[in-house]
């Protein structure tokens, strides 16, 4: 059974339907149980494909298929209103539409999956928002593409979902200096508090932090730990750690009713 959660703020929304999803409720074995829906993984393309039309029939959708992209930790966002051939999928970091029954979602195993919503315009957004999506502009980007659709975005509700949390997230010299590089106040959403002086960084706290500075009317956390929280969620540092082969990506989705 599909267990996605969700955003009081989305859920609370007329005509919008949205999910989180975990890892539960999909056809997937071994290292991809169960819900993977990750056709850039190494499963089998026939799971996934179960998968990902389970995610759409949850949410109502009018097509198979969750509508994704290429994701390739950019700032880009694209603007869609039709199912996109998976062969073709444009390279980009977010999608919107305002096509009723067009679900579209991003898929993730530690970044930041943000899902956005205009009711009044129906118009929504998913982002994907790694530390480079994020410094990047992914998350203005979203809300931007939103607006050219004709959201306005003192209406548009973010939800942030699932993502590796900062006591998970160790990182190295060479991201703070481009992390501070893009801007010194950046220093606040890094942690030094262990042994061997490495910084911790808090990921979900940046995100929101961009989404507020951006002018959304209004932003939740719904960040529980991907790398903790095994049960729930894939989580491609843990899959470092532990010297996996490969590993799955849950999905976060979207849909005008």
């Amino acid at each position: 059974m599909l267990q996605p959660i969700e955003a009081r703020a989305l859920a609370s929304l007329p005509g919008i339907r949205h999910g989180f999803f975990t890892r539960a409720g999909g056809v997937s074995e071994g290292l991809y149980a169960s819900l993977n829906c990750g056709p850039g993984s190494a499963d089998a393309p026939a799971s996934v494909a179960e998968n990902r039309t389970r995610v759409a029939r949850h949410l109502g959708g009018r097509h198979p298929d969750v509508t994704t992209i290429y994701q390739v930790h950019s700032g880009d966002a694209v603007a869609i209103d039709a199912p996109v051939d998976p062969g073709a999928r444009p390279k980009a970091d977010a999608i919107v539409t305002r096509t009723p029954g067009l679900v579209i979602g991003i898929l993730t195993a530690d970044c930041a999956p943000v899902l956005f919503a205009d009711p009044v315009a129906g118009i929504v957004g998913a982002a994907h928002a790694g530390w480079r999506g994020a410094v990047g502009g992914v998350l203005e980007a979203t809300v931007a593409a939103m607006e050219e659709l004709g959201a306005e975005r003192q209406r548009i509700v973010a939800a942030i979902g699932p993502a590796i949390n900062q006591v998970s997230y160790e990182v190295g010299p060479e991201f703070e200096e481009a992390l501070l590089k893009s801007c010194a106040t950046n220093e606040m959403f890094l942690a030094r508090n262990n042994a061997h002086g490495r910084a911790h960084f808090d990921l979900p706290a940046f995100v929101g932090m961009r989404l507020e500075a951006s002018g959304v009317g209004q932003v939740e956390r719904q960040s529980v730990c991907t790398y903790a929280n095994e049960s729930l969620f894939f989580s491609y540092r843990r899959s470092q750690h532990r010297s996996e082969g490969d590993y799955g990506r849950q999905i976060s989705a979207i849909v005008v009713a």
